[in-house]
């Protein structure tokens, strides 16, 4: 986005009087290539400054011709090109002032208004900056070039003078250079290179700062070429430098030939050491006997690797942070003594690509094998020790055959056992990925940051995880604040100022729960990320509210309202709260058992909310089809390819005065023309062994019956034959098996006779069938009950079409009397 497309849109007395001279149309028209240009550093009065005036006034015409062949206001276009020229050809620099005090004056309104400028503008500030600085170089060295040849044609006398006058001026590094002697432009260009070479290496640290923080979810430019066209154009500016340097040193003395030198000799290295650099990053929670990947690049290796008998190979070896705080310290030109870990296939060649130019080293199946863990400080884990890569390679550069010892390192890794480490290893790799300082030993980071940085990483990372573009907002913020602080009576302007601790974070265990803020935090991005993301993103969800506030917001409202909000008190649950009418006729606000992510993968959450009834409006006042119709999934209806008849699930919420269960899960369930006549009950969630085979009674009523903590399963006016097997994993629910019609395909099968639900349970909770001594006993002797034989062949029959492994021994009831536990 421009600047004038910002500007453009304020009240035209803003900024009306920063035209004059220089007509608001003409800046209209001029638009974005306007702001392009490197108006504001062309500092001075000097020959360079004066030719780059001229050259963008060139330009600045050449681009109005080219507008005026397809614009409308081609006469009026003309005019301001005889303007232009008949008005500063003579004097350039002066419309280099009056166009850098336009925009001078157009950010000064924008930062009055939004008080900050887009990100885009001072990137584009500084690539133009960066630009100018290497057309100043490469003019600089074109006067070198002109001066040599003046040199050379010297006297020895008056080469003589020249190095005596400049001896006696004691020249510094960074002084003030006058006149147009050959020495003087060859320190000063020294000097513009070097100034050239810091924003070079200031631009790579950024570029690793930002892929730090995309580790967090925020957006990166990855695309390295801009970055090694710099690194590129400033190295030939060097070997043309060096190459002058030379040819005349023998008349700027030994001591000033000797720190020139020198002073090339640094700025090469520091550019080709930082030019070595992780483009692709290893995993930052890093699980040993897991394979991994990385990639490295040397932005100068297509230009400067000499080729070699043997490729150049690039090793990894994991350090630890003591370790990388050395090698920092060091400069990254020490050799590493030892490893700390064992990385299988840690060794790749640097290749060559000739057709990207690039030069890149790529490890595709990396394996730590193992981890030496170091001594950690006081009361750290082994979550919070963070270690690294290091790649590392030899290599010989340019027409001198330079050697170089080549490292760079990876962004600290956390390393993990197991599984169940990863959710605080990602806590210890946010936090340094966020807070960390751009130039850092490694891998310092601070122990408190302003709750403001911190609201802005966990939306980041909200954003970036959930996939959405629909981030946190203040109220959410608020909850967060007074979640983390234990302070719910604060109000948000007391959170402002306040700093959150790391032990706050990721250590301390919030009151009355057993995790902590972070692993809170977590389980809610995982559910939101996996069930969630479509509801979140159409702001169906209010999410991060206390049951406190939810109590306030629908204490007025009608019966049937409700709202969305995640459980407080559990990790990766959202639960529904909502208005009902007590027997008393008062309002009274009720929060359903949280539904965590399996739950809604048996049910989603848009059918569960239609499944309920008592659910009308949506906080504030929105009807809930209206809210939720797109997230409602078709119900399946008749038979489907295989001739089976469709099953659905429905929810049903009890209230505490009519059930002691609190919600129940509805099974509607048909027989298949082809099955069996048999039943299965519900296995209970809670144990891992799958459901057995069973014959299911028959009841004409709805008989809750426990299977397991808050489980129940029910039988519902079923016909005499048997239903087939159906398994629902789930939590802690209800089953309960609605009217089978009758089908002409099981005529054939022998029917059994109604009988009473005289059921019992086993000691785990799982619903066995009545023996017939016990059913024949509660139905009296009017009934014929098939025997053992017969239930026996049926099972077996049933289990066959399932295609299930039928028992190796006679199904048998026993004896109820026999095992009193019954």
């Amino acid at each position: 986005m421009s600047l004038w497309s910002l500007v453009s849109h304020m009240p035209p007395e803003h900024f009306s009087s920063l035209f004059g001279e220089f007509p608001c149309d003409l800046r209209s028209l001029l638009a974005d290539w306007l702001e392009n240009q490197p108006w504001e550093f062309i500092t001075g009065a000097d020959s360079f400054c004066t030719s780059a005036a001229g050259a963008l006034l060139s330009a600045m015409v050449e681009k109005l011709r080219s507008l005026a062949g397809g614009n409308g206001q081609q006469c009026q276009v003309l005019q301001h090109i005889s303007n232009l020229e008949n008005t500063y050809r003579r004097d350039p620099l002066r419309l280099v002032a009056i166009v850098k005090g336009i925009l001078e004056g157009e950010r000064a309104a924008l930062l009055k208004r939004d008080r900050q400028l887009p990100l885009s503008f001072h990137r584009r500030q500084e690539e133009l900056k960066f630009g100018l600085d290497l057309q100043r170089l490469q003019h600089r060295v074109g006067e070198i070039q002109v001066l040599q040849e003046r040199w050379k044609q010297m006297g020895e006398g008056t080469r003589a003078c020249q190095q005596t006058k400049l001896q006696e001026s004691q020249l510094k590094t960074d002084g003030k250079l006058q006149g147009n002697d050959l020495p003087a432009l060859i320190l000063e260009a020294m000097k513009e290179l070097e100034g050239a070479k810091l924003q070079v290496l200031k631009r790579l640290h950024i570029w690793k700062r930002q892929q730090q923080l995309a580790g967090n979810g925020a957006v990166f430019e990855e695309n390295l070429a801009p970055l090694q066209k710099r690194c590129e154009n400033l190295v030939d500016i060097y070997f043309q430098l060096q190459q002058q340097v030379v040819a005349v040193g023998g008349e700027l003395g030994s001591d000033l030939l000797s720190r020139l030198l020198e002073r090339l000799n640094s700025v090469l290295s520091a550019l080709v050491e930082s030019s070595f650099l992780v483009e692709k990053q290893p995993p930052q929670v890093l699980k040993t006997q897991t394979k991994f990947q990385a990639s490295v690049r040397f932005l100068l290796g297509a230009r400067l690797l000499q080729a070699s008998a043997k490729p150049y190979v690039v090793k990894a070896d994991m350090v630890t942070e003591k370790q990388a705080r050395e090698l920092a310290l060091g400069g990254y030109g020490t050799p590493l003594s030892e490893s700390t870990g064992e990385i299988v296939h840690n060794t790749v060649a640097l290749e060559i690509n000739s057709t990207s130019a690039t030069s890149c080293a790529t490890f595709k199946n990396m394996l730590l094998k193992k981890i030496k863990r170091c001594e950690r400080k006081g009361s750290e884990s082994v979550t919070e020790e963070k270690c690294a890569v290091l790649f590392s390679t030899d290599v010989t550069l340019g027409p001198g055959n330079l050697p170089f010892h080549l490292q760079a390192l990876s962004l600290p890794i956390v390393v993990i056992v197991h599984g169940n480490q990863d959710n605080n290893a990602k806590a210890t790799v946010l936090w340094d990925n966020a807070f960390s300082e751009l130039e850092r030993v490694p891998f310092v980071v601070a122990e408190r940051v302003p709750w403001e940085k911190m609201c802005e990483t966990l939306n980041l990372r909200f954003m970036a995880e959930v996939q959405t573009s629909k981030g946190l907002l203040p109220e959410h913020y608020f909850f967060l604040a007074q979640k983390i602080f234990n302070n719910s009576s604060a109000s948000p302007e007391d959170f402002h100022n306040r700093s959150v601790s790391w032990a706050q974070f990721n250590k301390e265990i919030l009151p009355g729960r057993g995790f902590t803020f972070w692993q809170w935090f977590d389980g809610v991005l995982d559910l939101t990320k996996r069930c969630l993301k479509s509801y979140w993103s159409d702001r169906l969800i209010i999410g991060f509210i206390s049951k406190q506030y939810v109590s306030k917001l629908l204490g007025q409202k009608p019966d049937g309202t409700f709202l969305l909000r995640f459980s407080d008190s559990e990790i990766g649950g959202i639960t529904i709260a909502h208005v009902i009418r007590g027997k008393d006729g008062s309002i009274q606000v009720e929060n359903i058992q949280p539904f965590s992510a399996k739950d809604l993968h048996i049910r989603s959450l848009g059918d569960r909310i239609r499944d309920l009834a008592q659910l009308r409006n949506l906080y504030p006042d929105k009807p809930k089809d209206q809210a939720f119709g797109s997230h409602y999934n078709k119900e399946q209806m008749g038979k489907d390819g295989r001739g089976y008849v469709s099953t659905a699930i429905k929810m049903t919420v009890e209230s505490e005065s009519s059930s002691p269960f609190p919600a129940q899960m509805v099974l509607s369930q048909f027989r298949a023309p082809d099955e069996g006549n048999m039943s299965i009950p519900s296995a209970s969630p809670f144990h891992s062994s799958p459901p057995t085979l069973l014959p299911a009674p028959v009841s004409t009523t709805t008989t809750p019956l426990p299977l397991g903590p808050n489980v129940v399963f029910g039988c519902q006016s079923l016909s005499p034959n048997l239903l087939s097997y159906r398994y629902l994993p789930g939590d802690p629910m209800a089953l309960v098996l609605e009217d089978l019609p009758p089908n002409p395909m099981d005529e054939e099968m022998p029917e059994i006779a109604p009988f009473s639900p005289a059921s019992h349970t086993s000691p785990f909770g799982t619903l066995l069938p009545a023996p017939p001594q016990l059913l024949a006993a509660s139905l009296g002797n009017n009934v014929d009950l098939p025997s053992e034989d017969e239930i026996t062949q049926l099972l077996y029959e049933a289990q066959m079409e399932e295609g299930l492994q039928p028992p190796t021994q006679p199904c048998s009831y026993g004896d109820p009397m026999a095992n009193p536990s019954w």
